[in-house]
């Protein structure tokens, strides 16, 4: 029990105590002492009571209030443990400045007390039952109420003495924060009468058909973000909302609770996949929406092509799109096999997706181009660079993609391989065996990936691969340091030609074939960050060479193991559904007399023109401005190029899907898929400029013959927002070290 002493400086702090006998309850009358503090010669007889086991802090007095984290409904250590870490960190993520506003003491009966004082406060209230128990994890303590006192097991450097008002928007927050703990039981979704079809009671209907292959949060992303992954559910918010969330997701079934109002739809009410449908496109007619989802292909009564959700175990859970790649661009099938990928193999999202981007790039090659105007086409070239750490798993990420394709340029290089024994082998032979062989021609080298080849080698290769050839590589930094090996004729300056579609002619005596009239290379590969900055040279700059590659530069933290599998069976999927592209776009390519192909060329509809032109002039404008960053604008041109190509390559993507689509028609859709992609590009190119001025700055700060703290104050003194994990990196440090110089640093500065 706390001495009587510190009691009596707890009264002098202005404190109401009570003293509390062994079951916890008030062994004295104490109703007053919750309006009025009780004096020392009162509490010093109620202290030496027999009774008297404990000292309590009335709440509600003095404008206390306490949040009650009771622990006891978990039956382990580690459910307890885990919920605390989950729950603290969402407190601190939330409320800026978290532990300098609240005071927090661990209860002896594995709980924690958050104390503060608001003019808000109210009676006891119970915020947050968990499924499954009678018990709340989370209540308050308000008027009417009081708490233990546990002096000595505070969490932080902050006392009682030390409780002070917190305003009323982190009240707010708070109370937010921890009703998300709360089960909210999933009300019944509205339902219709389901019709018998052809006598067939099970009959799969359209709605369930809908159901089962899209989730919730492909409907409502544009509008909402998952903030937070707990447990049973996801915590979404809308969009520009002062509240830290505005609703679940609920894990197991999949739908969607909102209890904000500041939306269209109706708060505490439950909605699956076909009511939010219904809702957004139907204005909730239930009955026109399943009418027209039967249109679509849903349900049983329609023969349907196989897609990867119809063989996807496990489904895959709903991602974050604000700030990944946007996977809404591709058809749902690769969306789906994406997302299994990430959260069976930790793959990258981000980074699948880009590679899924080069490979099309790879198959569509020189045998399709895009007319944006009369005399301006374009190809479906892209580059590639995909940033990160050494060990974020780039290479298995971009595998998970390109191995199908991979497959087929073994084989091709195998092909070549054994045909050219038998042609050698044949030319061995006499005229008189010719006469009574088969003849055997010379094979043609169809490969049409490499990862390390000479400029000169690859042009040869492209003479005999004339639809292109796709450089994929580990590591891009040897690449391009490579670029000018060879000083006659600048490499750099062919590839800028090739990025264009435009002629190369080398003039190189190491040449064999020397011309390719038109140049088809695609670039994917890896490359860290603080070597990528070694390439933002003035030469780089000024020859638009770092503008034309797009760059992908996630967030990314390495995950633990994944105790999910990925079924073989989706793994072959990928693989068949990849082939089929590459053969069935193999297939369309035309060639004329000279054995030159000869491109189709696809043309948009005039919807797809109209927003092709507002896309362009937007982008203008941008450069235009005199708000933007002029180091920014330089990106912007070659942005009018790839919006063109990036709806070229998803127009043909979804061409395969059966849907109507054709290769040369460009539809609105991929226009407007083709500008979210471009500002996916934009913002990644914005972070890696950013990011490599930030560690410009912090490399010029950096002396070498000082040790780390004081050339950390040098940096931190003048930018307290710097990214810490880029510091530590560039001084040699842990992360943890840094933050120790952060503290120690303000302590010096109070």
């Amino acid at each position: 029990m706390i001495e009587i002493n510190k009691c009596n400086r707890l009264l002098d702090e202005g404190f109401s105590l009570i003293t509390v006998s062994d079951n916890k309850i008030p062994n004295t009358k104490w109703k007053e002492y919750q309006t009025t503090p009780i004096s020392k010669d009162v509490f010093a007889k109620h202290y030496e009571l027999k009774t008297t086991d404990n000292v309590g802090i009335v709440t509600g007095f003095a404008d206390l209030e306490c949040i009650d984290v009771d622990l006891k409904v978990f039956s382990t250590a580690k459910e307890q443990k885990d919920f605390w870490s989950e729950y603290l960190s969402f407190l601190q993520d939330n409320i800026f400045d978290f532990n300098d506003k609240f005071v927090i003491y661990k209860t002896k009966n594995a709980g924690y007390h958050i104390l503060y004082k608001s003019k808000r406060v109210e009676g006891n209230l119970k915020v947050a039952k968990l499924k499954g128990h009678q018990q709340c994890v989370l209540e308050t303590r308000g008027i009417g109420g009081y708490v233990f006192n546990y002096d000595g097991k505070n969490l932080t450097d902050k006392t009682y003495k030390d409780i002070d008002y917190i305003s009323d928007e982190d009240r707010q927050i708070l109370f937010s924060v921890s009703r998300t703990y709360n089960f909210v039981e999933e009300q019944p979704v509205i339902k219709i009468e389901k019709k018998v079809y052809n006598n067939e009671e099970n009959q799969l209907s359209s709605w369930e058909d809908y159901n089962n292959k899209t989730s919730v949060f492909d409907l409502i992303s544009n509008d909402f973000k998952i903030v937070r992954n707990i447990k049973d559910k996801y915590i979404i918010k809308r969009h520009g909302s002062l509240s830290p969330h505005s609703g679940y997701i609920f894990k197991d079934s999949g739908l969607m609770y909102l209890f904000s109002t500041g939306t269209t739809f109706d708060a505490e009410k439950t909605y699956n996949a076909f009511s939010v449908y219904a809702h957004l496109i139907h204005n909730n007619d239930f009955s026109e929406a399943a009418k027209q989802l039967y249109k679509d292909g849903y349900g049983d009564r329609l023969k349907q092509t196989q897609t990867f959700e119809q063989t996807a175990e496990p489904q895959p859970e709903p991602i974050d799109y604000n700030d990944t790649f946007p996977l809404e661009i591709l058809p749902l099938s690769l969306q789906q096999y994406i997302l299994v990928s990430n959260q069976t193999l930790n793959n990258s999202v981000d980074y699948m997706g880009c590679s899924l981007l080069f490979l099309s790039s790879i198959i569509i090659g020189n045998s399709m181009q895009i007319e944006v105007k009369k005399g301006w086409n374009e190809s479906a070239n892209i580059w590639l660079s995909l940033v990160g750490k050494a060990g974020v798993g780039k290479t298995p990420s971009i595998s998970a993609i390109t191995f199908p394709l991979e497959k087929i340029n073994n084989r091709e290089i195998k092909k070549y391989i054994k045909d050219s024994e038998a042609f050698e082998n044949y030319q061995t032979l006499s005229k008189k065996d010719k006469g009574l062989t088969e003849e055997v021609r010379q094979p043609r080298k169809s490969q049409f990936i490499v990862n390390d080849i000479t400029l000169e080698a690859l042009i040869e290769l492209h003479n005999e691969n004339s639809n292109g050839i796709g450089v994929l590589k580990d590591e891009l930094a040897g690449f391009f340091k490579d670029m000018n090996k060879y000083r006659e004729g600048g490499d750099k300056e062919h590839w800028l030609s090739s990025w264009s579609g435009k002629q190369i002619n080398l003039n190189r005596k190491t040449a064999k074939s020397s011309f390719v009239e038109r140049a088809f290379l695609p670039i994917l590969g890896g490359i860290q960050p603080t070597i990528m900055d070694e390439f933002y040279t003035d030469e780089n700059k000024d020859n638009g060479f770092i503008d034309r590659i797009l760059f992908c530069y996630p967030e990314i933290t390495v995950d633990k193991y994944s105790e999910k599998d990925m079924k073989e069976s989706q793994i072959n999927w990928y693989s068949d559904y990849i082939i089929r592209f590459y053969e069935t776009q193999k297939k369309s390519i035309k060639t004329n007399e000279d054995d030159e192909i000869k491109p189709i060329i696809a043309k948009m509809t005039p919807e797809a023109k109209i927003e092709w032109i507002r896309i362009f002039n937007e982008i203008t404008d941008i450069q235009n401005s005199d708000f933007e960053n002029e180091y920014m604008k330089s990106m912007l041109p070659k942005q009018k190029a790839y919006v063109p190509r990036f709806a070229l390559i998803l127009n043909t993507l979804e061409s395969n899907e059966e849907n109507g689509t054709t290769k040369d028609v460009i539809t609105v859709e991929s226009v407007l898929k083709a500008e979210i992609l471009s500002k996916y590009f934009i913002n990644m190119a914005k972070k890696i400029k950013t990011n490599s001025i930030e560690r410009g700055k912090i490399k010029s700060s950096i002396n070498s013959k000082d040790d780390h703290y004081i050339n950390f104050k040098k940096i931190y003194a003048t930018n307290q927002n710097i990214k810490k994990t880029e510091l530590a990196e560039l001084l040699g440090v842990s992360r943890q070290q840094i933050y120790n110089y952060a503290k120690k640093f303000d302590n010096e500065n109070k």
